[in-house]
């Protein structure tokens, strides 16, 4: 891309939109007027959305239900969409867990191997996050080594055995259709559910060594649907200082209180509340336990659970777009994005003013997307 002043469009700075010009030199913000003016009249340009956490992209990798032979070619259409919603950083979160199939080991490793190699070709920053089933005590000595050749700074416990049933011995709902989705019989499947809640009390001292290993590596770790306080605590003596998701206000208190940071789900501003009963996103932002929003399953929620945000006057602008913009930076740790200021990537998304439509999106200079009138504008 040639050297840009993008002129005429209300900035989102720190203080909220001004009306200003922003210059871009070799993918980064600049300081001085350095080339060619457009003018973006009746658009805002705010910092482009870091998503870090979304398995939207699981649809573009096995459609009908089955997995595609090419994933490079789902990671494309995937990241096509994200630059469409005006993500310029977007963490893809792949399974590995005891259900199998799409989130087996097997296809796990197809899916991170080929984010590792697909993504330096993309203009999206495309990373990936392992969410691990905390119960597969078998994978844990080759997994640091696994972790590092993927390629990976990011790994998210979770643990989505159904104990209560399991302790009484009784089937879970839809065991039959998830063991099919897998290619296992019901029946072993189940089995294999009862012994993995079997080895429960080994999975803590486990967890211990692994996370120590995984801190030694400079991986960022997150813990996944924490409801108890307590869960929380044993999360953070471990060095793992996400909380995603937390279903409680206690359990995002807790994170809090500890000064981990709180990962919520963006769906869940915009439906006005969780899908399942668990805590709202809106009340937690209220009572100030969130530090960034994810898109979690659907790409266009960051933004607009952003402008809802704002729209409500629960927060203004800057506040409402940091959650999707400098807050998830801040915790993955990327200093070079989050805001548009000089030295800083420019990674920026350009939205109609009046509809609050994604009309452009930029990541380190170049163009993921850029659509309808404001085409012209760049093209003249």
């Amino acid at each position: 891309m040639p050297d840009l002043d993008l002129i005429g469009a209300e900035v989102l700075g720190p203080e909220g939109l001004h009306p200003g010009r922003l210059s871009l030199a070799d993918g980064l913000v600049v300081e001085d007027a350095v080339g060619r003016p457009v003018d973006l009249r009746g658009y805002r340009v705010l910092p482009g959305i870091v998503d870090l956490h979304g398995d939207g992209f699981e649809r573009h990798l096995a459609p009908r239900r089955g997995a595609m032979k090419q994933v490079a070619e789902g990671l494309i259409a995937a990241e096509a969409e994200l630059s469409a919603n005006g993500i310029t950083t977007g963490v893809l979160a792949q399974f590995i867990s005891w259900e199998g199939g799409l989130r087996g080991l097997e296809f796990g490793d197809k899916v991170l191997s080929a984010i590792r190699d697909t993504a330096p070709d993309l203009v999206t920053d495309l990373r990936a996050q392992l969410r691990f089933e905390t119960h597969l005590l078998e994978l844990y000595g080759d997994l640091p080594q696994r972790i590092a050749d993927w390629g990976l700074t990011y790994v998210v416990f979770n643990d989505h055995l159904p104990h209560d049933r399991l302790a009484e011995g009784r089937r879970p709902p839809r065991l039959v259709g998830q063991a099919l989705k897998a290619g296992r019989n019901p029946d072993a499947h189940f089995a294999q559910m009862l012994a993995l809640h079997g080895r429960s009390g080994d999975v803590p001292a486990a967890l211990d060594r692994l996370c120590g290993v995984l801190a030694g590596q400079g991986v960022t770790m997150g813990s996944h649907d924490d409801r108890h306080p307590e869960t929380r605590d044993e999360w953070h003596r471990r060095g793992v200082h996400v909380a995603e998701f937390p279903e409680t206000v206690d359990a995002a208190e807790a994170a809090r209180a500890r000064g981990d940071a709180v990962v919520l789900g963006a769906p869940n501003v915009v439906r006005g509340g969780s899908h399942n009963g668990n805590a709202s996103a809106l009340d937690l932002i209220a009572m100030g336990f969130c530090d960034a929003l994810a898109s979690d399953y659907h790409y266009p929620s960051p933004r607009r659970a952003a402008l809802l945000l704002e729209g409500s006057g629960l927060l203004d602008l800057a506040g409402a777009w940091a959650l999707v913009s400098s807050g998830p930076a801040r915790v993955l740790g990327l200093a070079d994005r989050g805001e548009l200021s000089p030295g800083k990537r420019a990674d920026l998304v350009i939205l109609e003013a009046r509809t609050g439509r994604v009309a452009a999106t930029m990541s380190g200079g170049r163009f993921g997307y850029l659509s309808g009138a404001v085409a012209d504008r760049f093209m003249g």
